[in-house]
């Protein structure tokens, strides 16, 4: 077998394992923010036909780097459905462990954070189903929000089936 066909193989089969190890994913999307995230900026996700009979894990994905000046995060989760009825919800996440390091998956200074939304939720309604995100962060004695939120440059969300 020459070396043009080994790495071939070798490359297919990482893929293969890769995309294995993530059966239970049903949608998986990120959204850009910049080098900062207004506060006055929504990150919307228009979500798949799901199958009403089952129930998903919902869960909402953040990338940020050393840039990220705070411990917490704090988001805004919108859930719309069909019958335009919005659930909200106002979100705490820890970013960083104490001695400031971020949490997350990655071996650079940019992190992966899978952060779980909700569970065991039912999409039975038929329709168009939206996610709307948004950030709430504040300085610590302030009222007003963090105008431009740094260290973050990606939001996504996730759907799992709980199969």
């Amino acid at each position: 077998m020459n070396q043009k066909i080994r790495n071939s193989f070798f490359l297919f089969a990482i893929a293969l394992l890769l995309f294995s190890c993530d059966e239970k994913r049903v949608f998986d999307e990120y959204k850009s923010v910049g080098n900062a995230w207004h506060k006055d900026s929504i990150v919307t996700f228009d979500l798949p036909q799901l199958d009403a009979k089952k129930t998903y894990n919902l869960f909402v994905n953040v990338r940020d780097n050393d840039d990220y000046p705070f411990n917490n995060l704090f988001l805004i989760v919108s859930l719309e459905q069909p019958n335009r009825q919005v659930k909200v919800d106002t979100l705490e996440y820890l970013m960083a462990n104490p001695d400031g390091t971020l949490l997350g998956e990655g071996f650079t200074d940019i992190k992966d954070n899978k952060l779980f939304y909700k569970g065991n939720v039912s999409f039975t309604q038929k329709g168009a189903y939206k996610v709307h995100i948004r950030q709430a962060v504040r300085q610590t004695g302030k009222i007003e929000g963090v105008t431009l939120l740094n260290g973050i440059s990606d939001i996504g969300f996730r759907i799992e089936s709980t199969d």
